[in-house]
């Protein structure tokens, strides 16, 4: 079992910057890939980004490639989300997950433990 516990989360103006942080606890956090998720009001679950157990690979999405930037600190057992250019449409809850696996994946379904969200509002 891990446990993941968001934070970092709140309103910032278009154009601004906010990082997430994903603390875990529980087993070695370093055999776990991580992901970022968020969901819209009305909308599905999407991809954000995601890293591999080693910190070595990241993937993004295409609507955040370029100003997102996903990094962690195994010492730390931490996940970051470094996000800037911020746009409204990047309101959302943001959540981060983990992979007991080395590699990472964009499907939530493979994901097996999530933090509870945290909120960023992006006012345009």
């Amino acid at each position: 079992q891990v446990q993941l516990v968001e934070s970092g989360g709140g309103l910032v103006q278009a154009g601004g910057s906010l990082r997430l942080s994903c603390a875990a606890s529980g087993r070695v956090f370093s055999v776990y890939a991580m992901g970022w998720f968020r969901q819209a009001p009305g909308k599905e679950r999407e991809f954000v980004g995601s890293i591999t157990w080693s910190g070595g690979s990241t993937y993004y999405a295409g609507s955040v490639k370029g100003r997102f930037t996903i990094s962690r600190d195994n010492a730390e057992n931490t996940v970051y989300l470094q996000m800037n250019s911020l746009k409204p449409e990047d309101t959302a809850v943001y959540y981060c997950a983990a992979r007991q696996s080395r590699f990472t994946a964009s499907s939530p379904d493979v994901y097996g433990y999530w933090g509870q969200g945290t909120q960023v509002t992006v006012s345009s």
